[in-house]
């Protein structure tokens, strides 16, 4: 082999370790760009009078979504529904929340050992559980609106 071709040769080498580099980054910034936060469907500041919502799934290893009414609205079951979630009532006992998104499926009745709980944060603060039910309560206006399936737990995620 040449000097000029081993030359070559080495060129390529050094340059093969800089390439891969150089995908994996190209990559990590598509992953990054594409993949959207958790805070991504919070309400924004442009949205003073919105409610955010998040429904924490991780029970159904479905993970947490978060939606945003960005009206201030009458309860917490119209804000439930207007950040894009669906729900259902506990068969015979209105106003108790019994499924959201079709979980769990089936309807467990909702017993104190697993149920959809109800919480209420100001913006990057602490959750508080809810003394009202959804469809008694009024959301404040820049707050934030939780649900997490389980024991009385708060949603695994701090407020957005």
């Amino acid at each position: 082999m040449g000097t000029a071709n081993l030359r070559r040769t080495h060129s390529a080498i050094r340059l093969v370790p800089m390439l891969a580099v150089a995908v994996m980054l190209a990559a990590l910034l598509v992953f990054v760009t594409k993949t959207p936060s958790a805070e991504a469907a919070a309400c924004g500041k442009s949205d003073k009078k919105g409610v955010t919502v998040v429904v924490d799934f991780t029970h159904f290893h479905h993970g947490v979504k978060i939606g945003c009414d960005v009206k201030r609205p009458a309860t917490g079951l119209v804000a439930l529904t207007k950040a894009g979630f669906k729900y259902t009532f506990v068969p015979g006992q209105p106003g108790f929340i019994c499924t959201i998104d079709n979980e769990p499926n089936p309807c467990n009745g909702a017993p104190a050992s697993a149920y959809w709980s109800y919480w209420h944060a100001k913006p990057h603060g602490k959750w508080i559980y809810s003394t009202l039910g959804a469809g008694s309560y009024h959301p404040k206006s820049g707050w934030v609106e939780g649900w997490a399936f389980g024991k009385g737990k708060p949603p695994s995620i701090s407020p957005p």
